[in-house]
């Protein structure tokens, strides 16, 4: 499988040989994930999220592939989700795993969350990736400031 494959899906990042992130895949495109490799698919958009796909856990089902929804809500996002998300996450540590949600957002904050938090990487070492997919806005830079703070003091 080629990389442009993946790299025709919205905001497609490769963050090592084990995880890929993005936005919202299409229908189409979970056939070129699971031909590069991928054994899980993790989505934390909500169901009615932009371009969200009816069924995707079937489809994705259907490939081979095993399905994790956690809906994090792009307002609110919570450490509850964080934590259930690291969970995930640990899990699969063996695995290839596929992280998206509508626009790779939610997905490149948990990601570096999960970096720094889980995988001991230095921030300005994690920091990079987030910054190609966006610059968070207040309200998820207080998240993951929190989220920070809470892991760190535990």
């Amino acid at each position: 499988m080629a990389d442009e494959d993946l790299e025709q899906i919205q905001a497609f990042l490769g963050l090592s040989d084990r995880v890929g992130t993005a936005g919202q895949p299409t229908a189409a495109q979970f056939k070129d994930i699971q031909a590069a490799g991928y054994q899980s698919i993790v989505n934390l958009a909500l169901v009615n999220s932009t371009d969200a796909i009816p069924k995707e856990g079937e489809i994705v089902a259907q490939l081979g592939m095993e399905y994790v929804h956690i809906p994090v809500d792009w307002e609110e996002p919570t450490l509850e989700d964080l934590t259930r998300f690291f969970e995930v996450m640990d899990q699969r540590s063996h695995d290839q795993v596929f992280v998206h949600c509508a626009k790779n957002m939610r997905v490149s904050a948990f990601m570096y969350l999960y970096r720094v938090l889980r995988l001991q990487m230095a921030p300005e070492e994690a920091q990079p990736a987030l910054l190609q997919i966006w610059q968070p806005i207040p309200h998820w830079q207080a998240f993951m400031d929190r989220a920070i703070a809470e892991c760190t003091a535990a």
